[in-house]
């Protein structure tokens, strides 16, 4: 990359450049001052250089070169060598050469960093966002922005061969209950009205679907005010996809060949395809969650039949009382955890709402359990053949309601596999998530809400089941999951209006409340609506996956901390007085 400062980058710098005089510029990553040979290890975005200053070559610059401190900005020039074979540095790819310099110029002096721009750095991850632009200094950092851009380029370049066009959505939209929390933009216009922004271009590309667009895609912010963790940020990116004249399958068909080439040109992993697909109610049971980790067993097993009968009246009565009894099978475990290991795990599934763990060791000698006067020999024979035990093995038991032993055996499962530090490393097991439920019941609000948005469409022999039993309907929607995260999901949406009249109905909102939130999109159906589906990506959630990291802060230049604020900006701030009164706005004291 030649430029008036520069004829190249540090790392394009190779053996071809031996006896060339080239121009560099860039940080100082490192200064070694050997006595008359000073050593700077130059750094710019492609990487590192070893330059050389003695007085042999010039005498001037060893001064300057003397002065010099880590992250001062300098521009060289010098002689591409080859170096003794005895100092190649193999941790760079310019080890086997170095520049002997004949001429250095400070561009900018640095202060002493507060923190260590290295991958080495321990900084608390507070200081290290203050201090985020040194932070993105670091290699790792900056791959992690490299990464992230190859990604989106992948995404846009296939979406763009597959006839998709991107068109660009507004920022400023109207309020609507769409599940999370929105922000909120006052208006100084219209002041006591409210902009919100967007927490999905949903209904927007729907409408592009009526427009015609027939396939629509966009790498588009989005915002929620929600509580933040690891894996949540209040403004993130989304690859926002929809078709037109489509079912399930077309939509899936295109968007994981999308993630196997995505995938293979990352990580020159092959994911074969077609990808794995299982229904909600089958990921609920045997994994205890709708987005599995299918990298490792300890899937859930159904004991109820094995313990209906049992004296043991949490089981029993349970069972009579609707509820559900599950166990998982940690193999080798009975021979592994200790008895406080195991009082750690009962702890553990209380966090999850569950009254208690039962447990049982398998040994040669037969099962040691606190529970083990309570059953029969033909019960315990039972638990052994349905959860596949056998001895050294380690049995887990909780009997509570369905969606109490599905979170917490579920949660238990993973938590077993942190204590086993299964070596997960390299593994991409990609699945499919579908039919799942259309509506939930909402105790607080007294209503059925939508499980993903009022837009996703039932199945068409569930359509009756509004009128009789809601909560039975299952919708047209399909998750994709990697590794126990969900990356993607979408729906096939209703498009025609009697059938969303019907939903809204059902989902306690009148004709009129329904057409104050949705009535332009309601009254865009009127005119000749195709039927159409889509799906949209966390692309924070993918480049974390690619990366092999848990915090989607490692993969955003300049991320919100867990209390939404920026360190570095110090966002957010008051407002001035007299803005506030040019919105229209009073402040209450809390």
């Amino acid at each position: 990359m030649k430029t008036y400062y520069r004829s190249g980058m540090c790392a394009d710098i190779t053996e071809k450049n031996i006896g060339q005089n080239v121009k560099l510029c860039g940080w100082v990553q490192n200064r070694r001052d050997l006595g008359g040979v000073v050593f700077i290890d130059l750094r710019d975005r492609t990487g590192v250089v070893q330059l050389v200053f003695n007085e042999e070559n010039d005498a001037e610059a060893l001064k300057v070169a003397d002065g010099l401190r880590n992250e001062y900005v300098i521009q060289t020039e010098g002689e591409v060598v080859k170096r003794d074979p005895a100092n190649y540095n193999d941790n760079i790819s310019t080890g086997t050469i170095e520049v002997i310099c004949s001429q250095v110029k400070i561009l900018d002096s640095a202060k002493t960093p507060p923190i260590y721009v290295d991958d080495s750095d321990t900084s608390k991850e507070s200081v290290r966002l203050k201090y985020r632009y040194l932070d993105l200094r670091k290699n790792k950092m900056h791959n992690s922005m490299v990464t992230r851009h190859k990604v989106a380029k992948y995404i846009r370049n296939f979406l763009d061969d597959s006839e998709f066009v991107e068109v660009e959505t507004p920022f400023l939209t109207k309020p609507t209950p769409e599940g999370a929390r929105s922000f909120l933009v006052p208006s100084r216009v219209q002041k006591g009205n409210f902009f919100a922004l967007p927490q999905s271009p949903q209904l927007f590309k729907q409408i592009l679907m009526v427009s015609g667009f027939d396939r629509y895609y966009q790498i588009v912010k989005c915002f929620r005010d929600e509580d933040l963790r690891q894996d949540r940020q209040p403004e993130f990116t989304q690859v926002d996809i929809e078709m037109s004249f489509v079912d399930e399958d077309d939509v899936i068909n295109i968007n994981e060949k999308m993630i196997a080439g995505l995938f293979k040109e990352m990580l020159d992993v092959d994911v074969a395809l077609p990808l794995k697909r299982m229904t909600y109610v089958d990921a609920m049971n045997r994994f205890g969650s709708d987005k599995p980790d299918l990298r490792f067993g300890l899937e859930l097993k159904d004991i109820k039949k094995a313990v209906e009968n049992s004296e043991f009246k949490v089981f029993a009565d349970n069972i009579k009382n609707g509820g559900d009894v599950r166990a998982i099978n940690a193999e080798g475990c009975g021979d592994i955890f200790s008895r406080r290991e195991i009082d750690a795990l009962v702890d553990f599934v209380k966090i999850y709402k569950a009254k208690g763990l039962a447990w049982l060791k398998v040994t040669d000698e037969g099962v040691k359990s606190p529970i083990e006067k309570f059953l029969t020999d033909q019960e315990v024979n039972d638990i052994l053949v349905a959860t596949d035990a056998k001895p050294g093995d380690l049995i887990l038991i909780v009997a509570d309601k369905q969606n109490i032993v599905w979170d917490a055996l579920g949660q238990l499962r993973l938590e077993i596999a942190r204590k086993l530090e299964l070596d997960l490393k390299g593994k991409y097991e990609f699945v499919w998530i579908t039919d799942f439920p259309l509506l939930e019941y909402d105790e607080d609000e007294k209503r059925y809400v939508a499980i993903h948005h009022p837009f996703t469409s039932p199945k068409p022999e569930d359509i009756e089941l509004l009128d009789t039993d809601p909560l039975k309907a299952r919708a047209r929607a399909y998750d994709i999951v990697l590794n126990g995260a969900e990356i993607g999901g979408g729906s096939i949406r209703i498009h025609n209006n009697e059938l969303q009249e019907k939903l809204f109905k059902v989902l306690g909102f009148s004709e009129e409340k329904a057409s104050e939130n949705f009535g332009f999109l309601l009254e865009s159906f009127k005119y000749g609506t195709p039927p159409h589906g889509g799906i949209a990506y966390g692309l924070d959630r993918i480049v974390m996956e690619i990366l092999g990291t848990d915090n989607i802060r490692d993969v955003i230049a300049f991320p919100k901390t867990q209390n939404h604020s920026c360190p570095m900006t110090m966002a957010p701030d008051v407002a001035e007085e007299a803005r506030l009164e040019e919105l229209g706005l009073i402040l209450k004291k809390l």
